[in-house]
């Protein structure tokens, strides 16, 4: 079997197991969907275009559903901001069961 590594800062890597679990499913698991998800679109321009614009903001960017990083304040004298959970996936696990 061939294998992908996808390297993840520790903010991107903690949100997917942190929503993974609330599934009741593995980080690989809902890695493997994405990609699933994003290949059944890959005929699609805008796709294309995601894949592209990905690769180029994530070299010195965080994505928007990653746990937030201690990153400087905008503003001088002020102290970085503590890292929290990501917004997104506060209310994933209401209503979900673990699965087996």
């Amino acid at each position: 079997m061939s294998a992908i590594k996808i390297h993840l800062e520790y903010a991107e890597y903690s949100a997917v197991a942190r929503y993974a679990e609330s599934l009741g499913v593995t980080p690989e698991d809902v890695a493997f969907a994405a990609l699933n998800r994003l290949m059944m679109r890959c005929e699609e321009p805008a796709t294309k275009a995601d894949i592209a614009e990905t690769r180029e903001w994530r070299r010195n960017n965080l994505p928007l559903w990653s746990d937030s990083a201690c990153s400087p304040h905008p503003y001088e004298g002020k102290p970085d901001e503590q890292p929290e959970p990501a917004r997104m996936f506060e209310h994933s696990s209401a209503g979900s069961e673990r699965k087996e």
